[in-house]
C-alpha cells in the first residue's frame, strides 16, 4: 500500500539523517575523539585502565562488568518508569523527561557550540553565545512538550538522540561500547517479547488507555510496531487521537492502539480502510536511533570509511530485515538486535579484514 511505503520512508530518512549528524559531528570536533584527550568516565563505569584501584587487569572483564552495571541500571529506571506510569504519576515522568530535555538541549548543545567556535577559530562573544543556545534551547522544549510544526519537533527530536549517542561514544571505555551495545540489544529482546518485560508492558498499557507515550521518551521505548485498526470520523473520539497523532514525532515510540471503526448512522457510505491510510503507521523509539548512532559514531572515530559505510548500510540492512518480520507477525518487535549484531559483524569484518586487504592492494599498486 502507498502509506506503508510513505511510513518506511519517513523512518529510512530519519535514520540516515541522525546517523549522517553523529559522523558529521565526529569528524569535525575532536572532543569527542577519545585519543586526544585525558579520558574521563562516566561515573557507572568504574572498571578501566585509568582506574588502577578497581580494575581487574582485563579489558574484556572490564567491559563486562561495566556492561552489567549499565544494562541493569538502565532495567531498574525502565521499571520504575512502568511505575510511574501504571499508577498515573504523569507530572513526575514530565518533570523527568522535561529536565532530561533541558540538560540536552542547553548544557550539551553550549558545550557543541564552543567546541565549534574552537574548532573553525570563529570570534564569539558569551552573551552571544549565550543568546543563540537560550533560543535554540527554549524553542525545543516548547516544539517537544507544547505546540510546533512536526518537522521542527523532529528535528529536536533528532538532535537530543545524537546529543546523547555522543556522550556515550565520549565517556564509554571502548571496549565497555561494544559490550554495551550487545548487551542492550538482548535486553531489548527480554523486555519486547517477554509477555512480563517491561517495555511490552509500557504499550500494553498505553493501549489499555488508549494513551499516547511521552514525545521525550527517547531512552528506554525501544519498540516498533504497525496499526490495523481504523477510527472513522463518526467515533467521538476521533478528533482527540486525530489532535493527539498530529502532535506526536514520527520517530518516537508512541501507542497505536487497534480500535474498531464505529457504526455509521447515517446512512453514508463507510471508508475503505484498504484505500485511506490509518492514523499511525510504523513507530520506532529514539532510543533506538541512540544506539545506532552509536554503532556508526563509533566507526567513524577509526579513520576508515570503509568502516563507517558498512556500518552504515549495516543498519539500513537490519532495519529492512525487521520491517520485513514485522509486516508479517504484526505485533511489537524490538528494532535492535539485529541492526545492531549485523552492524558489530560487518564492522569487525571490515575493519580487521577488508581495510588490511585494501591496504595491501593500495601498498602493491594493485587495482581490482
Amino acid at each position: 500500500k502507498q502509506w506503508y511505503h510513505a511510513e518506511y520512508g519517513k523512518q529510512w530518512y530519519q535514520r540516515r539523517v541522525r546517523v549522517m549528524l553523529v559522523i558529521a559531528i565526529i569528524r569535525t570536533v575532536t572532543m569527542y575523539d577519545q585519543g586526544t584527550q585525558p579520558q574521563v568516565y562516566l561515573v557507572y563505569t568504574p572498571f578501566h585502565e585509568n582506574n588502577k584501584n578497581i580494575t581487574t587487569g582485563s579489558p574484556v572483564s572490564d567491559a563486562v562488568l561495566n556492561m552489567l552495571i549499565v544494562v541493569s541500571l538502565v532495567v531498574v529506571m525502565t521499571c520504575f518508569l512502568v511505575l510511574l506510569y501504571k499508577y498515573r504519576c504523569y507530572k513526575i515522568i514530565y518533570g523527568w523527561l522535561f529536565l532530561s530535555s533541558l540538560i540536552l538541549l542547553f548544557m550539551f548543545s553550549f558545550i557543541y557550540l564552543q567546541e565549534v567556535i574552537v574548532r573553525f577559530n570563529v570570534a564569539m562573544d558569551y552573551i552571544t553565545c549565550g543568546y543563540i543556545v537560550w533560543n535554540f534551547g527554549v524553542m525545543g522544549i516548547i516544539s517537544i512538550f507544547w505546540k510546533g510544526p512536526l518537522i521542527l519537533q523532529q528535528a529536536y527530536l533528532v538532535i537530543t538522540s545524537a546529543f546523547m549517542a555522543l556522550v556515550f561514544i565520549k565517556f564509554l571505555p571502548e571496549w565497555t561500547l561494544w559490550f554495551l551495545l550487545g548487551g542492550i540489544a538482548i535486553y531489548d529482546l527480554f523486555a519486547v517479547l517477554c509477555p512480563k518485560g517491561p517495555l511490552r508492558i509500557l504499550v500494553e498499557l498505553a493501549e489499555s488507555r488508549n494513551e499516547p507515550i511521552f514525545p521525550a521518551l527517547i531512552y528506554s521505548s525501544t519498540v516498533m510496531w504497525t496499526i490495523t485498526g481504523m477510527t472513522e470520523p463518526s467515533d467521538p473520539n476521533y478528533n482527540q487521537l486525530n489532535e493527539s497523532n498530529s502532535s506526536t514525532p514520527s520517530g518516537n515510540a508512541a501507542p497505536s492502539p487497534n480500535r474498531p471503526s464505529a457504526p455509521n448512522n447515517t446512512g453514508t457510505q463507510q471508508h475503505d480502510p484498504e484505500m485511506e491510510p490509518p492514523e499511525q503507521g510504523v513507530k520506532l523509539g529514539l532510543g533506538d536511533f541512540i544506539f545506532y548512532s552509536v554503532l556508526v559514531g563509533k566507526a567513524a572515530t577509526a579513520d576508515d570509511w570503509n568502516t563507517v559505510m558498512a556500518c552504515f548500510f549495516a543498519i539500513l540492512i537490519g532495519m529492512c530485515l525487521t520491517l520485513l518480520i514485522l509486516a508479517v507477525v504484526k505485533r511489537a518487535l524490538p528494532a535492535l538486535p539485529i541492526s545492531i549484531f549485523v552492524g558489530i559483524i560487518f564492522f569487525v569484518g571490515t575493519r580487521f579484514c577488508i581495510k588490511p586487504f585494501c591496504d595491501r592492494l593500495a601498498i602493491g599498486q594493485v587495482y581490482i
